[in-house]
């Protein structure tokens, strides 16, 4: 079962980012006792409150924190900015230190996006040691993890076998009593986020976010900051620049979000962008002996996978796990494919199986998702991708009658995916704490030039939302590249790459319209 509204960067860097989440935790005694103080903080802005001052002129602490190369320190926030000193929250911050040779640029903060996705994990696992060398060797590259996610102070809501239970219900309802049965599951996530995170769930929205990271960025020393952010990361980044026009400096956004739909247009788009992505995959597996989708049309391949979509419905799948097979984790399998055309083998391996009656790797593809470890337990992905959207915009519907109403422009969409994805947009329905943001156009006049990317087929954040963001932006550049997957920065086009290290390293943005395969 999808959250609402769930934009990551692609599945392999997440996965290579989750071997190390543990990276930043509390260290031993020993690398605590080797700490280093950061550079001393830029100026506050002499129009803050006393408060937040003392914020702005804190000094990080830096330690090792058991990943090679890489430092680890905690920053404080407010976690209320309308009362800053009211209590206090603590994110976990990391980074790996400029290379060399040539001048230092500062620092250039990473996000992956999510929300909810870790930052930390990210940055160690792939953005500090994966990203241009040239990059790499004048930026210190630095990652926060948001509020509510990883390991600053992390939502909350379900236990490993709750969730497991909460994954397989069914998100293509048939009748009244499945109906009843998704909205309660819902009830219940919602309940437990309230029970276990009631002081934090107000306070995680973007806006604070991005506040924090303004924090982070003068303590840094930075007078303004350089940021690459991809999928949701680039709705973060567009809203640091809104708040904070004056301090920006290189932002790249990959994988654009469009901050001006509401909450059922932007489910709506990103079901279709599945759809186009799906349509990609099933034109390459139908040209193959072995696919297992068929070796037919396209549309024929669209029809096999609805027919094994409701079989599993009817009749899940075993995967030798106690969790069986049904329509929810077998959707979720194909979906987590979709972000990664790397990941297309893999998917035609897994439904080769499952149609033949074994779902393990489908199974494994939701769980890597869903971010489930071997033992059960579950990363909080879920849980802060459910804080973060239900607060930063309303809900898409009041009740299960607004989705049946809106079903078949879902279905429209995506004949596929659109049922499901329809109906996964209800779970911000029941959520305990009210909506802080809602949907806007971007400007950010005063900022300098900021670079929007987006892939022509990008099954998560459709190309058209770059193509907005780009246009609402008074400084932005849109750069496009024509192929599939989630994002494209590092991903294999040396005409893209060329040109976003130009713009880090150079402060010049390509051409608007610049186009890349």
């Amino acid at each position: 079962m999808d959250s609402r509204r769930l934009l990551r960067t692609s599945a392999t860097a997440l996965a290579a980012a989750g071997l190390i989440l543990s990276g930043c935790s509390g260290g031993s005694d020993a690398a605590a006792s080797r700490t280093t103080t950061s550079a001393p903080p830029a100026a506050a802005p002499s129009s803050l409150p006393g408060a937040l001052k003392t914020f702005y002129g804190q000094k990080l602490a830096w330690r090792d924190c058991g990943v090679p190369s890489f430092q680890c320190a905690t920053l404080r926030a407010p976690l209320d900015y309308a009362k800053p000193d009211a209590g206090e929250i603590e994110l976990a911050v990391s980074r790996v230190r400029a290379t060399g040779p040539g001048k230092r640029l500062g620092s250039l903060l990473v996000n992956p996006g999510g929300p909810g996705g870790s930052a930390v994990g990210y940055l160690q696992g792939y953005a500090g040691i994966g990203y241009p060398a040239p990059v790499r060797a004048r930026y210190d590259m630095v990652a926060v993890d948001p509020r509510g996610v990883a390991r600053s102070e992390p939502v909350e809501c379900l236990t490993g076998p709750q969730m497991d239970t909460f994954t397989q219900v069914d998100q293509t309802p048939d009748d009244t009593a499945e109906v009843n049965a998704l909205s309660a599951a819902f009830k219940v996530f919602s309940a437990g986020c309230a029970k276990k995170s009631r002081a934090i769930l107000p306070h995680v929205s973007t806006v604070e976010t991005a506040r924090d990271m303004d924090i982070l960025r003068a303590v840094l020393g930075d007078e303004k900051l350089s940021y690459v952010g991809a999928s949701y990361g680039t709705f973060l980044g567009a809203t640091y620049a809104e708040l904070f026009p004056g301090r920006v400096g290189r932002l790249v956004l990959d994988g654009a979000m469009d901050p001006s739909l509401p909450a059922i247009d932007l489910n709506r788009d990103q079901t279709a962008g599945f759809e186009t992505s799906f349509r990609a995959f099933a034109a390459d597996c139908v040209s193959r002996p072995d696919c297992p989708l068929g070796t037919g049309s396209v549309a024929a391949a669209g029809e096999a996978l609805k027919k094994f979509f409701r079989d599993v419905d009817a009749e899940p799948v075993p995967t030798g796990e106690s969790r069986p097979l049904g329509e929810s984790l077998a959707t979720t399998g194909v979906i987590a494919a979709m972000y990664d055309e790397g990941a297309w083998p893999q998917l035609r391996e897994a439904l080769t199986r499952a149609i033949g009656g074994e779902g393990s790797g489908l199974l494994a593809l939701a769980d890597s998702y869903y971010e489930r470890e071997p033992d059960g337990a579950y990363a909080n992905l879920m849980f802060a991708n459910a804080a973060v959207n239900c607060l930063d915009l309303p809900a898409a519907y009041a009740g299960p009658a607004d989705v049946a109403k809106a079903v078949p422009s879902f279905e429209k969409a995506s004949p596929i995916f659109g049922r499901g994805l329809a109906w996964a947009a209800l779970n911000c329905t029941s959520w305990p704490t009210p909506a802080t943001g809602g949907p806007h156009r971007i400007t950010a006049e005063g900022a300098a030039p900021i670079l929007v990317v987006g892939t022509t087929r990008d099954p998560a954040t459709p190309y058209k939302w770059a193509q907005s963001l780009a246009g609402q932006l008074s400084s932005g550049t849109l750069l496009t590249y024509e192929g599939d997957g989630h994002t494209a920065y590092g991903r294999g086009s040396d005409c893209i790459d060329t040109a976003i290290n130009a713009y880090l390293l150079e402060g010049t943005p390509p051409a608007d319209g610049k186009r890349c395969s």
